[in-house]
C-alpha cells in the first residue's frame, strides 16, 4: 500500500470515527467503544441491505476498500503494542502481583483446557450443518477464540464499577492470556498445516520459550533502560517520546527474535507504570505521559472497533452460518466458565481464598475483540476458513455489545447475592 492510499484510508477511518462518535455521544450515549462497533455494524448491515433490494453496487465498493486494510497487520503490527502499553501503564502492579496465581492459571491451563474443550465440540457440531472441518482446524479455532482479549477488555472495564480485586483479576488475566494464547494458536496452526499432520513436541517447546521467556526478558531489560534514560532528566516531553520509543523498540526487536512482542510490551508498561513511576518521574512528567497514552489507548480504540462494525461487509454469512454461530456462543462461554472455575477450584484447593461473586463475574467479563477476527483473518485459505470467520465474529459482536452491555448488571447482582 502507498503513502497516498494510507493517507486516505487513514482520513476515511478517523472521519468516520468521529462522526459515529458524535452520533453516540448525542444520541446513544454507550461507552464509546461499543457505541462505534454497534453505529458501524448498523452502517454495513443497512449498506448490505440497501444493495440487495436495489442493487446501488455501494456494498461492493465498500468491500473493495475494505479488503485494502489488512485488518491482521493493522492490529498485530500497527495497534496491539500501542494499546497493551497504555493499558499495562495504568495497571497497579502491587494488586496484580497479590492475585498473580488466580491469574496464571487463568491466562495458562485456563486458555489450554479451554481450547481443547471448545475445539472438540465444535467439531461434532460443525457436522450437524454440513460443513467438513478437521477436527485439528476447529482446535485452532478454539485456541484463537479462547483467550480473552486486552483491547477490549480494558476499553470497556474502565467504563464499569468494579471492586478492585475483580478489576485487577479480568485486567491481569486479559494482558497475559494472550500471549499464551498466540503461541498454541501457532503450534496448532503449524500441525494442521504440517505435511507430516504434527508438529514435533521439542519445537513446541522452542516456540513456548521464544514467544514468552524471550518476550519477557526483552521487556524488563528495555523496560529498565528506559527507567533509567527518565530517572537522569526531567523534561516530560523528551520522556513521553522516550516511552513511545521503548514499545516501538520492543515491537521491532521481539519481531526480529521471534518472540511475544505483546508480552513484552506489557512488562514494559507494568514497569514504566510503577517503579517508574514513583521513581524516575516527576508529577508533571506523570500527568502528561499518562493523558498521552490515553489519548493514543482512545484513539486507537475507537478505528479498532469502527472497523471491527465494518468487517461485517467482508465476512460471508448465511441461514446456516447464523445458525452455527447461535449454537456455538453457548459452547464458547461454558469453554469460559471451564477456564475460570477449574483454577478456582484448584486455588481452593491449595487454601488460597477467593473472593465472593468472582467466578460469575470473570466468565461474563471475559470479552474476546478484534484480536480473535485478526487471528482468524491471517488463517490459511482452507475449506473450512468462511465457517471459522463467521463463528469467530459472531462471538465477538455478542461479546462486545451484549456482554459489554450488560457485565456491569452481573457485577451488581453477583456482589448484591454474595452480600446477602
Amino acid at each position: 500500500m502507498d503513502a497516498a492510499t494510507l493517507l486516505n484510508i487513514s482520513a476515511i477511518l478517523l472521519g468516520f470515527a468521529a462522526l459515529f462518535g458524535w452520533l453516540n455521544t448525542m444520541y446513544l450515549k454507550l461507552p464509546l467503544t461499543i457505541g462505534l462497533m454497534l453505529i458501524a455494524l448498523l452502517a454495513s448491515a443497512s449498506v448490505t441491505g440497501l444493495d440487495a433490494v436495489f442493487d446501488l453496487g455501494y456494498g461492493d465498493r465498500a468491500r473493495t476498500a475494505l479488503e485494502r486494510i489488512d485488518f491482521h497487520d493493522s492490529l498485530m503490527i500497527g495497534m496491539l503494542h500501542l494499546l497493551l502499553f497504555a493499558g499495562a501503564l495504568h495497571t497497579d502492579l502491587d494488586a496484580l502481583l497479590r492475585h498473580k496465581w488466580h491469574i496464571l492459571l487463568m491466562a495458562t491451563i485456563g486458555v489450554v483446557v479451554s481450547t481443547f474443550f471448545i475445539g472438540f465440540v465444535t467439531y461434532f457440531i460443525v457436522g450437524l450443518f454440513g460443513f467438513s472441518i478437521p477436527l485439528i482446524w476447529c482446535l485452532v479455532f478454539g485456541s484463537l477464540i479462547s483467550p480473552t482479549d486486552p483491547v477490549a477488555v480494558l476499553s470497556i472495564i474502565r467504563t464499569l464499577t468494579v471492586p478492585k480485586a475483580l478489576k485487577t483479576k479480568i485486567a491481569g488475566e486479559s494482558l497475559f492470556n494472550d500471549g499464551i494464547g498466540v503461541v498454541v494458536f501457532l503450534a496448532l496452526t503449524g500441525i494442521a498445516t504440517s505435511t507430516h499432520g504434527h508438529v514435533d513436541p521439542k519445537e513446541i517447546g522452542i516456540l513456548l520459550f521464544e514467544e514468552v521467556v524471550i518476550g519477557v526478558l526483552i521487556g524488563l531489560v528495555l523496560g529498565y533502560v528506559a527507567f533509567l534514560a527518565m530517572r537522569k532528566i526531567d523534561d516530560y516531553v523528551v520522556e513521553v517520546i522516550i516511552s513511545l520509543a521503548l514499545v516501538m523498540g520492543i515491537y521491532a526487536l521481539c519481531a526480529y527474535l521471534h518472540a511475544s512482542g505483546p508480552l513484552g510490551v506489557v512488562i514494559a508498561g507494568l514497569f514504566i507504570g510503577n517503579h517508574g513511576s514513583r521513581f524516575a518521574m516527576s508529577k508533571v512528567t506523570q500527568e502528561h505521559l499518562e493523558k498521552f497514552w490515553e489519548l493514543i489507548d482512545e484513539v486507537l480504540n475507537a478505528v479498532l472497533f469502527l472497523l471491527i462494525g465494518f468487517e461485517l461487509l467482508v465476512i460471508p454469512f448465511t441461514e446456516n452460518l447464523i445458525m452455527l454461530v447461535l449454537l456455538i456462543i453457548p459452547v464458547v462461554l461454558m469453554g469460559r466458565t471451564i477456564a475460570v472455575v477449574l483454577p478456582t477450584i484448584l486455588l481452593k484447593s491449595r487454601g488460597m481464598v477467593v473472593e465472593k461473586g468472582t467466578v460469575p463475574v470473570l466468565i461474563w467479563g471475559g470479552l474476546r475483540g478484534g484480536i480473535s477476527v485478526a487471528l482468524a483473518l491471517s488463517l490459511p485459505e482452507f475449506e473450512g476458513k468462511g465457517p471459522i470467520l463467521a463463528m469467530t465474529y459472531g462471538i465477538v459482536v455478542f461479546s462486545i455489545i451484549v456482554q459489554g452491555l450488560t457485565v456491569q448488571r452481573v457485577i451488581a447482582r453477583s456482589l448484591s447475592e454474595h452480600a446477602g
